[in-house]
């Protein structure tokens, strides 16, 4: 039998010779387009003293390492308090009760649609002002808020669509095992939904830990922060930004793969048919197997 594509027909050969011409033209640009790149910033990106730096080890001990640690400490917080906030925010949406429906819908809504350095820099002005917190821990704090609120806000909107998307079903089973609407949608319904979520939610990751070079605006001292005190002193900005965008891409790229295993680990889950040891062809009218 012949596999056909829904949305799409197949393409022929001529299509196929054409996407592959498109193919090398657009590699073959890109290719070009950085070469003109490195030429142009071949002053440093191809001046071998403007590595040096990263083969003494108190560039890594002072500037890289510190940075990171500092990104991943920022962003392991805001993953934890966003995804707890989220969950509090997402089964108040689905709530029965009017009032906190409306006020965990003004929530998602409008932390949803505020930048999330505007948030940042109001949440450092906020304990700037009122001396809540001081010294290292402010600008940290403010990263963190502007992370959590935002994030948390997306996590309650993905929860909600996982719930929604259960069959309603779920709801009447859970109502004629004597369960109330809230218990049911806290112990049928949200394990359910946070695991036909869970590729989106690990994909939501990797949006933290980006969004943490954002923290640059409120002088915390993230990695992207360490390569600009690091070219500072060494005077390769160009070279210790690649550097870092190497790091991220790297950090970033595991947390991708990480996500796409998972969503093909769960879709296997969810395809894979249950074996059933004993057919209806093959019980007895008392309920009792043939035997063989």
């Amino acid at each position: 039998m012949s596999v056909q594509a829904v949305l799409f027909d197949l393409p022929g050969p001529k299509a196929r010779r054409r996407h592959r011409v498109i193919g090398v033209v657009g590699t073959l640009v890109i290719l070009a387009g950085l070469a003109v790149l490195t030429w142009g910033l071949r002053a440093q990106v191809l001046n071998p003293a403007m590595w040096a730096p990263f083969l003494m080890p108190s560039t890594w001990t002072a500037y890289i390492i510190p940075g990171l640690l500092a990104t991943l400490l920022a962003a392991a917080i805001s993953v934890v308090l966003a995804g707890v906030v989220g969950v509090i925010f997402g089964l108040g949406r689905l709530s029965h009760n009017a009032p906190v429906r409306a006020v965990s819908t003004v929530f998602i809504e409008f932390f949803r649609s505020v930048p999330v350095l505007m948030m940042m820099i109001f949440a450092n002005a906020v304990f700037s002002t009122t001396g809540i917190l001081s010294g290292d821990y402010q600008p940290l704090a403010g990263v963190v808020a502007g992370l959590t609120f935002y994030n948390a806000s997306v996590i309650a909107e993905l929860i909600r669509a996982g719930v929604d998307s259960l069959p309603k079903g779920q709801i009447e089973a859970g109502l004629a095992i004597g369960l109330s609407r809230s218990e049911t949608l806290r112990l049928i319904l949200l394990p359910q939904a946070i695991t036909a979520m869970l590729p989106s939610l690990v994909s939501q990751l990797v949006v933290v830990l980006k969004d943490t070079a954002l923290g640059y605006m409120v002088a915390y001292s993230d990695l992207l922060r360490a390569a600009q005190n690091l070219s500072t002193n060494y005077g390769n900005l160009v070279v210790a930004f690649l550097v870092v965008g190497v790091i991220y891409i790297a950090i970033n790229a595991g947390l991708t793969s990480a996500a796409g295993r998972l969503e093909r680990r769960t879709r296997m889950t969810r395809t894979t048919p249950n074996v059933v040891a004993a057919g209806p062809d093959t019980m007895l009218p008392g309920g009792g197997p043939l035997a063989p």
